[in-house]
């Protein structure tokens, strides 16, 4: 089943294409949403490409906590199973999980004692009477919960409920010129603004294509083309057990200089370049025969030094249309 959801975003100018991918609710036997396996670079995935989890995933069993001296607690505890799901009534997940037990008092360094910890789907441990944080974490979400191990009777099996979902992201030049993954990254923030205007950082340099598992929840995504201005903005919303694929759609194009002696001819090495807004403002240095750079839809000017002697040319850069930009010597 297929879900259109919209996301607010910012500028008005920017375009923001979303689906969502929602697992059948009949379908519960199976994890709520595919995962790319780590031995597989996003940029060998094709666009909606969904791989399957390992055929078998074990879960964790005989967990072994260490006591709040260091020593590991004896089989005098009681047996715990643990369990994560990523929404409320969903099946127990099978992998993917990062599970971690915490003593309730900080330490010296101010830090919850670790006590154990272990990788994998559900999990059973045997914790002696007391009072413990059990926090799950898949990807960079997670959920956190107190556990009273009673001195007398059986403890409950303990569901966690991470109310989460994934996000892949992607971005386009133009209209569909797509982006080398190389050109192209992601950083991911929190959407709310703090009193010192700064949102905070949750996630940088994510690759195109990539699966974020994050909480249910609004986002700030800023993406970056290239190195220079080519930036946009978007507020994608996060929902639990869907699988997010966002495309953005960058105003910006490539631009490849070059100083010729005439229209066609070959680029003159040792030239030192400068490329100013249409205001005027320095937007990039460099120096080569023929350098490539992105910049964001505008008017620029392409100022070549060569031999002490400095020539320029007017150019537009239009959303997705790639180019050759030749300044002659005799524009000097």
């Amino acid at each position: 089943m297929k879900t259109a959801i919209i996301a607010s975003f910012a500028p008005a100018a920017l375009a923001l294409m979303v689906a969502g991918l929602a697992a059948p609710a009949a379908a519960q036997d199976t994890d709520p949403f595919t995962v790319i396996e780590p031995s597989r670079r996003p940029d060998e995935a094709k666009p909606g490409a969904e791989m399957t989890p390992p055929a078998e995933t074990p879960a964790i069993n005989a967990f072994s906590p260490l006591s709040p001296s260091g020593d590991a607690l004896l089989s005098t505890g009681k047996p715990v199973h643990f369990e994560a799901r990523l929404t409320e009534g969903g099946k127990p997940m099978k992998y993917g999980l990062s599970w971690r037990v915490f003593r309730p008092i900080a330490g010296p360094d101010g830090k919850l004692p670790l006590l154990a910890s272990a990788e994998g789907g559900s999990a059973d441990l045997e914790l002696e009477p007391g009072e413990y944080f059990v926090h799950v974490a898949f990807g960079r979400a997670g959920a956190t919960k107190k556990l009273v191990v009673p001195a007398k009777g059986d403890v409950a099996a303990q569901t966690l409920v991470l109310d989460a979902g994934g996000v892949v992201l992607n971005a386009v030049s133009g209209s569909d010129n797509r982006i080398p993954v190389s050109e192209l990254k992601f950083n991911i923030y929190a959407s709310e603004v703090r009193e010192d205007g700064e949102r905070g950082l949750i996630m940088s340099d994510v690759k195109p294509g990539e699966i974020v598992r994050l909480n249910a929840g609004t986002y700030h995504i800023v993406s970056n083309y290239g190195d220079i201005n080519a930036t946009i903005r978007a507020d994608i919303q996060i929902r639990a057990g869907q699988l997010t694929k966002a495309t953005l759609q960058h105003k910006a194009a490539k631009i490849a200089l070059k100083l010729v002696s005439q229209e066609g001819g070959e680029a003159i090495a040792d030239t030192a370049w400068s490329i100013l807004s249409g205001s005027g403002d320095s937007v990039s240095e460099s120096v080569g025969a023929f350098p490539v750079v992105i910049l964001a839809e505008g008017k620029y000017t392409a100022v070549a030094r060569h031999k002490d002697k400095i020539y320029q040319r007017d150019f537009t850069v239009a959303p997705g249309k790639n180019q050759d930009v030749e300044v002659l010597l005799d524009d000097g």
